[in-house]
């Protein structure tokens, strides 16, 4: 056998030396590569060879398997969180009305800055008899907000499913999404509204025993139905406006809509024509149907190929600024 020459082996070594280290930097990057986002769907719906009633049952099929996999881990989170809330009412209202309305306003409280509607409820004390008043809108705030996580999932799931469908220039997979997860929010929604008004005369004995209570709820509950239907499209057409990137129109919608015409009419209703807690659940309702119109006419309207070009412009600009960073900055 012969003897290696030292110069050779060096040769060898750095050869060897650089294989691996390419071989590293290939895994690396395979490693922080994104995963990328499946076209099945986009190739389903852009298959004309297929009759469109079974290129839609397809792309359905598609579409759902990939949501509830996104939404449902999200539902049962935001559930699980609204639990601990609920049961202190539910505890605290079998204690007596009294304590009912002081669970209401320190749950209320705590929450007033995620969710602008309850400040509501706290302007409900205001009312004549305001006990009675308190506890009927928590009852229905409770019920309603408990309802309003499983539209959160949906939410969640929809702004995933746009970015990722425009993120990978796939328009008719975006749009076709929307359509999708809307479709299942406001189906589980309606369907939940009717067991609230099957259920009207009794569903308030499980927060509190109070007669007088249960019938004030029993009243309201028309309203609550129509809130939680409209609650399981209104959220989920704000996911989709973040998954566009539309995020400063929909905040100014959503202060626009509470906080400018919500809240003000559910204090004229309520105190100047006398609804009392009729008003004040009306003028939220009013508040969230402009802001559901708004949100339905500018997502109907939407051009999913500019929406495409936009989010790659988007990619493009924070490429650019992630090559700019300094060496130390990233």
């Amino acid at each position: 056998m012969e003897p290696i020459d030292h110069e050779e082996g060096d040769e060898l070594n750095n050869h060897a030396a650089s294989s691996n280290s390419n071989n590293n930097n290939n895994t690396n990057n395979k490693a922080t590569e994104p995963e990328a986002v499946s076209s099945e769907l986009e190739e389903v719906l852009s298959d004309t060879s297929l009759p469109e009633l079974r290129r839609l049952r397809r792309a359905t099929a598609i579409e759902l398997n990939i949501l509830f996999n996104l939404a449902a881990p999200a539902i049962v989170v935001y559930l699980l969180n609204n639990v601990t809330s609920m049961a202190t009412q539910i505890f605290c209202g079998h204690l007596g009305n009294l304590e009912l309305a002081a669970a209401s306003l320190g749950n209320n409280g705590i929450q007033i800055f995620a969710y602008g509607v309850m400040i509501l409820v706290l302007i409900a004390g205001l009312l004549e008899n305001p006990e009675i008043a308190l506890d009927a809108l928590s009852v229905c705030m409770t019920i309603s907000g408990w309802v309003y996580m499983i539209s959160m999932g949906f939410n969640a799931a929809a702004s995933v499913r746009v970015s990722n469908e425009l993120g990978a220039k796939h328009p008719k997979s975006a749009a076709f999404s929307v359509v999708i997860v809307n479709s299942c929010s406001f189906v589980i929604a309606v369907i939940l509204a009717l067991v609230v008004l099957a259920l009207r005369h009794v569903i308030s004995y499980v927060f509190t025993g109070g007669e007088t209570v249960a019938e004030a709820v029993s009243e309201l509950a028309p309203y609550l139905a129509f809130a939680i239907v409209l609650n399981g499209v209104q959220p989920v057409l704000s996911g989709v406006a973040v998954g566009c990137g539309w995020q400063t129109f929909v905040a100014y919608v959503n202060v626009g809509c509470y906080y400018v015409v919500g809240i003000p009419l559910g204090v004229l209703l309520g105190f100047h024509f006398n609804l009392g807690a009729k008003g004040i659940w009306s003028g939220m309702m009013g508040g969230t149907v402009i802001q559901t119109i708004i949100l339905l006419w500018v997502t109907s309207r939407t051009n999913w190929n500019k929406e495409v070009e936009k989010a790659m412009d988007r990619l493009d600009k924070w490429k650019d600024t992630e090559e700019e960073k300094p060496l130390l900055a990233r």
